[in-house]
């Protein structure tokens, strides 16, 4: 799999999510700003709530711009399938009922779905609980992870 075409579409979509949040926090900004939500009473809180919504979005752009910018200078490894997981692993697990996924160990941005080459890939972060799994393994090891409930998937192939 071409890594570098991942990367690249990891990219593009976090530069589309960010001109999105920078919309609306513009848009929630001005709504915030306006003449007519200047309130004349105590219980004319829409402005209040529109500037509080700002600053979320705001804050959220923030997130997505220091991803983006990982991202934007990440170096991609190349792996065997001796090698150690590590940061920009893509690594292929199979569940206990051989349902397959793909994950990609980047360095934020972490929950991100996309579908490359009609396969969805979820970015995933050593801090997450599956990437702290992940680290350090390599092909045919099995790894579990505890939620709500108890799920065990073996390292099919890592590149």
């Amino acid at each position: 799999m071409d890594k570098e075409a991942l990367r690249i579409q990891i990219v593009t979509r976090l530069e589309a999510d960010y001109a999105l949040q920078l919309q609306a926090a513009k848009a929630a900004h001005a709504t915030a700003t306006h003449d007519e939500n200047i309130p004349d009473n105590k219980y004319a809180t829409l402005g209040l709530e529109a500037s509080y919504l700002a600053q979320g979005y705001a804050n959220r752009a923030q997130e997505i711009l220091h991803a983006l910018n990982a991202f934007r200078h990440l170096t991609l490894q190349n792996f065997s399938e001796k090698s150690r997981i590590r940061l920009t692993a893509l690594v292929q697990l199979e569940d206990e009922e051989g349902q397959t996924r793909l994950v990609f160990l980047g360095p934020a941005a972490g929950g991100l779905r996309l579908e490359y080459d009609k396969q969805e890939i979820m970015v995933i972060t050593p801090a997450s609980p599956l990437g702290m799994e992940l680290i350090g393994r390599q092909c045919g090891d099995t790894v579990e992870i505890t939620s709500d409930a108890v799920r065990e998937y073996e390292i099919i192939s890592v590149c």
